[in-house]
């Protein structure tokens, strides 16, 4: 819905796809800058570049070698549409072996932190120090740049770590500059935004809004919208934009289906009348999901079935508002690049979201999804500017298909009762020590085994809760958080002493990569 207008603005970066774990890290960091940027896949046609008409186009790392028969490549004329480029990686790899450089295997692995000098002037690499420490990740190398580019700068095992064309618009780096691990790397992107591709860095959050509230306008015209409201803060920064475009039109669902943590009902319900003048239909499902739910194992299988339960609750409401076209909802961008492969071929999906993977093939609704291009940082920054109560806005993260994904094997009653009364314990000990805002997300997993344990003397058998507390900034990369020993024994004496059925609790200790933040 959002891409025609905002490919009318002329501070607009593409990211081409070549399945980097690192390209959704690419488009925070070009964005924070104050510079749009959507990922698209390597293969998009060069006639919907021309009408996407970017400032300049950024082609990512990937797993693949330039020489290896079938690897992603790009078309030669995409380096002669007077479009600035940058090469990440493999993208730099990819640029030299399009244009008649040379690429071959590194006689030496390059991986992480690694000096590297700068030594010729580029416009990439103004104002910053001749040497630099970057972050590296590969095995291939530019031997010798194409015709028209200079090296730029190099490292001990890669004589060209960076290069640039004299005319100025083509660069390429072998390092990552989108990672923490690259500390200037932000600098150098800037540099290519502002130096080489003449942005203005004009697009904010304000500006965003000024365009979903027109644009929801110029789609919905004089039809109703149905919002899918869960309460979070992606569903609600939806609500209110939709809410500011047509506010006449619109009416919000909360659907309760049984799988929201303790008490969290009734809390949304209370929240959203409290602080927003807008219809509400409180709908209670949790039977018929729970239902739904019966025997069901498999992840995958699990967020299909809640997907498309909800759309189908979602057409019987509606119908008590007469004849709605739309359904608004709260998908994220990192909902849409985990759930597909972003059209690279190279990408693995990593989960269904139930809002996008898990939608029913056939629905009569239209989709309205006004957070589609953001990340959940900055959906918070949306909501700061528009000025939504601090409740909602740092709400953690909690997904669509809730608690159904937390326990790991079949959804049952039992499993479920056990389940919110830990998760309760640990949002209050985190509230209480004052970890909240430190942390992204804290909560609990119910694996659906047991193990032995001894309580009263006497040999206990049964569930143990697994912790996970990770840290991040926009969910795409996290870390698990580092708890002070007495707090997690504080939490393992209360769960096991408050919550019938558990004997153990364990600290998940994995970050993201290689794990994902969710067990499902």
């Amino acid at each position: 819905m959002a891409e025609k207008k905002l490919f009318k603005s002329r501070d607009f970066i593409v990211v081409l796809d070549f399945g980097s774990q690192y390209n959704q890290l690419i488009a925070r960091r070009v964005r924070e800058c104050n510079v749009y940027c959507e990922i698209h896949p390597h293969d998009t046609p060069l006639s919907k570049l021309r009408e996407m008409n970017p400032s300049g186009v950024i082609l990512s790392g990937g797993p693949a070698s330039v020489y290896e028969p079938g690897s992603p490549t790009v078309s030669k004329g995409l380096f002669r549409m007077g479009i600035p480029v940058l090469g990440i990686c493999y993208g730099m790899q990819l640029m030299a072996k399009v244009l008649g450089g040379e690429v071959i295997g590194g006689e030496k692995r390059e991986y992480g932190r690694t000096e590297m000098h700068v030594r010729v002037p580029s416009a990439i690499f103004e104002g910053l120090n001749p040497q630099l420490i970057c972050w590296m990740s590969h095995g291939d190398i530019v031997k010798s740049p194409p015709p028209g580019f200079e090296m730029v700068a190099s490292t001990l095992n890669t004589p060209v770590a960076a290069m640039s064309h004299r005319g100025g618009r083509l660069h390429a780096v072998q390092f990552h500059p989108e990672v923490v691990h690259t500390p200037w790397g932000i600098d150098l992107l800037r540099n290519f935004l502002y130096k080489v591709c003449r942005c203005e860095g004009l697009w904010t959050m304000g500006n965003y809004i000024d365009y979903m509230v027109k644009d929801i306008r110029r789609t919905v015209k004089r039809d109703k919208v149905v919002c899918a409201l869960s309460g979070g803060v992606d569903s609600v920064a939806t609500a209110v934009l939709v809410h500011r475009a047509v506010p006449e039109q619109l009416s919000c669902v909360f659907v309760d289906h049984g799988l929201l943590r303790k008490g969290e009902a009734e809390q949304v319900v209370r929240t959203f009348k409290h602080n927003f003048k807008m219809r509400l239909q409180h709908v209670d499902a949790r039977e018929r999901f729970l239902g739904k739910l019966r025997g069901v194992i498999d992840p995958e299988e699990k967020r299909r079935i809640i997907g498309n339960e909800f759309i189908r609750v979602f057409e019987e409401v509606s119908e008590q508002f007469g004849d709605v076209k739309f359904l608004a909802q709260g998908t994220l961008y990192p909902d849409v690049i985990e759930s597909m492969t972003a059209g690279t071929g190279k990408s693995a999906t990593i989960k269904t979201h139930h809002n996008v993977g898990g939608l029913p093939e056939e629905m009569r609704f239209k989709l309205i999804e006004p957070l589609r291009f953001l990340f959940k940082d900055e959906v918070r920054i949306l909501c700061e500017k528009m000025n939504m109560p601090t409740e909602i806005v740092w709400r953690q993260p909690f997904p669509g298909p809730g608690l159904a994904i937390r326990i790991i094997g079949e959804v049952t009653e039992e499993r479920l009762r056990i389940l919110k009364e830990a998760d309760a314990i640990i949002l209050e000990e985190f509230r209480n020590a004052n970890l909240m805002r430190e942390i992204w997300q804290a909560f609990a997993v119910l694996p659906a085994i047991r193990s032995v344990g001894v309580m009263g003397d006497k040999r206990s058998y049964e569930y143990p809760i697994v912790l996970r507390a990770v840290t991040s900034q926009d969910g795409m990369t996290a870390d698990w958080a580092k708890l002070p020993h007495d707090f997690l024994e504080r939490l393992s004496n209360r769960i096991v002493n408050e919550v019938d059925g558990v004997n153990r609790l364990l600290y998940d200790i994995s970050s993201k990569p290689p794990s994902t933040i969710e067990w499902e």
